[in-house]
């Protein structure tokens, strides 16, 4: 009951009103392709955000401190993969973009290979608030992300991710749409 005051439908438009809850399936998956469309229907902000190199780590400039990027926030959400809050496809403002595996990403006992796959290769996000097209593979392992028609991850492996699970929209902060 606390979940549908924070989810609701209305013409085919599945919103959160960024305040609580997660939302989550009550079927499990195994492998699949998830196809969505999201946007961010809120207020934004002015915000820092560090900039990610293409390994997945933090750019820092010659005094050691971490590169940052102003960009307009409007929230931060994610959809977990097969019932594993570890494995969740971002869905944010961040200068990386969305698609990111951010739990992946920061695990310092991760390899370097696998933090390097689930950073995206390019931030392809659109502006906040227009739609944004996903397309999600889970096969295995190995999870491929597709945004507005480019690939920003390939083939990621996630290690431990289960073989099977339920699906999960997210709340972080800032209302969505799906």
């Amino acid at each position: 009951e606390a979940t549908k005051l924070h989810w609701t439908v209305k013409d085919n438009v599945l919103e959160h009103d960024g305040v609580d809850k997660d939302l989550w399936t009550e079927k499990e998956f195994a492998d699949f392709v998830l196809k969505v469309d999201w946007r961010w229907p809120g207020k934004t902000t002015w915000e820092e955000f560090p900039i990610i190199g293409p390994d997945g780590n933090e750019v820092k400039d010659a005094t050691g401190k971490t590169r940052t990027l102003r960009v307009l926030d409007a929230g931060d959400s994610g959809i977990f993969l097969r019932g594993f809050r570890k494995a969740q496809a971002n869905l944010f403002c961040y200068p990386v973009g969305s698609g990111e595996v951010w739990e992946y990403r920061t695990d310092p006992k991760m390899p370097p290979e696998v933090r390097r796959a689930v950073t995206p290769r390019k931030q392809a996000d659109k502006p906040v608030g227009e739609w944004n097209n996903m397309i999600i593979t889970m096969r295995g392992d190995r999870l491929t992300v597709v945004l507005n028609g480019e690939e920003v991850i390939s083939q990621a492996r996630l290690p431990g991710v289960p073989a099977r699970g339920s699906m999960g929209f997210q709340h972080e902060h800032g209302p969505i749409q799906f």
